[in-house]
């Protein structure tokens, strides 16, 4: 247009742009009413649309009115065309930025609710998101009227350079991916690794895997040096798992009599400890005639890694009580020491060392 800027044009342009405020204000207040109504459904799907319209909405309606203000205003074409790329790029970019924030949303939801997923793994997330940021700056670039072909080949040609000056990087995110992906660690499992680091899986992210040891300590093992390690999963393939200690007694013992009351004592153990399962059937297994005393090794069942420890202090108490009530014996270690002066060897008891004194010269003596 070539004509004048007139008063009209300024209160229709005015009238415009307070227009599409006042709409953008109503439909968020509309789409805040209905967000709260969402959360009361059980279905997670209404809280996605609602979130993601609450964002979008709004910014629609307000560039729409700053959009027809323009078109009432005598612009140039040129000037017309610069208003409405504006306009389009602003509103581009909301919708791609809602767009990531909602399918990172999504796919953390997925991710939580499916058993075997990492709930709380961020690598997948932070993949989509920039995904979808980098889809949006390209339609950007393009609504711009820059080619994106050019981009695309320069980048495919720096990508290869960019490979090998962060191989490592892109190392531990790839085993990463390859970790969450074949399910053999998952953020909440206890490992341990055969060089020693154990503790629960708190994330993995795209270079680095946190483990919380049982002190609170975190432990920070990069993904690649993660996949490369022998390492044991207490988790899997499931969570419950069974524990053993090991028991000794006297061997003037009556085992019958020894096993009924172990039994008693697990049986008592198992269902009033916390993180025991009681539904598992222990067992007792004598396996050894010791040097003093006959042992055997008990199966426990516990819920979780951690609630072993819990158990076998509850056990080990109620045990060691429960033989002294019935008289059984936990014998300690004892060696013969034998005294020889000449031709006679006088045998004697001693603990916990045995030696033979010959002529004023110490030496072990053979086990009894």
């Amino acid at each position: 247009m070539n004509r004048a800027l007139t008063v009209d044009d300024l209160v229709v342009a005015g009238i415009a742009l307070a227009a599409g405020l006042l709409a953008a204000f109503l439909l968020r207040m509309l789409l805040r009413w209905l967000g709260k109504h969402a959360d009361r459904t059980r279905w997670s799907g209404d809280d996605v649309i609602v979130d993601t319209l609450r964002t979008v909405v709004p910014w629609a309606a307000f560039v729409g009115g700053a959009a027809s203000a323009g078109a009432a205003l005598p612009l140039t074409r040129t000037v017309q065309n610069h208003v409405n790329q504006v306009l389009t790029v602003v509103l581009i970019f909301v919708v791609t930025v809602t767009a990531a924030r909602v399918v990172a949303g999504l796919v953390r939801a997925v991710t939580a609710s499916r058993s075997g997923v990492a709930g709380s793994a961020t690598i997948f997330v932070n993949i989509t998101r920039v995904l979808v940021l980098a889809i949006g700056f390209l339609v950007v670039l393009q609504t711009l009227g820059i080619s994106i072909a050019p981009l695309l080949t320069a980048l495919g040609v720096g990508g290869l350079a960019v490979a090998l000056a962060l191989q490592d990087t892109l190392a531990n995110l790839f085993a990463g991916i390859h970790i969450l992906a074949s399910k053999t660690v998952q953020p909440g499992d206890y490992i341990r690794l055969s060089s020693g680091e154990e503790g629960y899986v708190e994330d993995i992210n795209w270079r680095q895997t946190t483990v919380r040891a049982l002190s609170n300590n975190l432990v920070v093992i990069p993904n690649g040096e993660l996949a490369k390690s022998n390492m044991t999963n207490f988790m899997r393939p499931e969570q419950r798992l069974t524990i053993l200690v090991q028991v000794g007694v006297a061997y003037d013992s009556d085992l019958e009599h020894v096993e009924r009351v172990t039994m008693d004592v697990i049986a008592e153990v198992m269902t009033r400890t916390t993180g025991a399962v009681p539904d598992h059937e222990p067992a007792i297994r004598f396996h050894t005639f010791g040097d003093s005393r006959i042992g055997f090794t008990v199966i426990l069942g516990v819920g979780e890694f951690s609630d072993q420890f819990r158990i076998k202090h509850e056990f080990v108490k109620a045990l060691h009580k429960r033989y002294c009530e019935e008289g059984i014996r936990i014998p300690a270690p004892a060696r013969t020491v034998a005294l020889q002066q000449g031709p006679v060897a006088i045998p004697q008891q001693r603990s916990p060392r045995t030696a033979v004194v010959e002529a004023g010269e110490i030496s072990p003596a053979p086990l009894d």
